[in-house]
């Protein structure tokens, strides 16, 4: 890998239900996130600016798609506090599995949840 390449290209959250976890992630983060139908996939998609070099990604509701509390974890941008949308977790359907906890000054704040899905996804903030 090239050392001044992001770690980080691309993200995809599975799904069983794309409308749900749609909703469940458009109210916790109040986006929107269009939706494509790819390679019979359905998708829809985090607001990114890939030209200005950062990673995308999406939920993905398909036949190799399967969500898990155990996969691979990934920390979504809570900022500027990641209390905004971690407080809106349950509201939403989802459940908070870890509270909002400070990693370092320097580092900041992580969280966790479970999405509507049965994902544990994470949270990172700088306050």
């Amino acid at each position: 890998m090239d050392a001044s390449a992001n770690a980080l290209n691309w993200f995809e959250i599975s799904v069983n239900d794309i409308a749900r976890a749609k909703k469940f992630y458009e109210e916790i983060f109040s986006i929107e996130m269009p939706e494509s139908d790819m390679m019979g996939m359905k998708m829809a998609f985090f607001p990114a600016d890939s030209m200005a070099g950062k990673a995308g990604g999406g939920l993905v509701q398909g036949p190799y798609h399967k969500p898990s509390a155990d996969g691979v974890k990934i920390y979504l941008n809570g900022n500027p506090d990641l209390d905004i949308a971690l407080s809106k977790v349950e509201a939403a359907g989802g459940k908070v599995t870890m509270p909002k906890m400070k990693i370092s000054d320097e580092i900041g704040y992580m969280a966790s949840f479970m999405d509507t899905e049965g994902n544990g996804i994470a949270l990172h903030s700088n306050n």
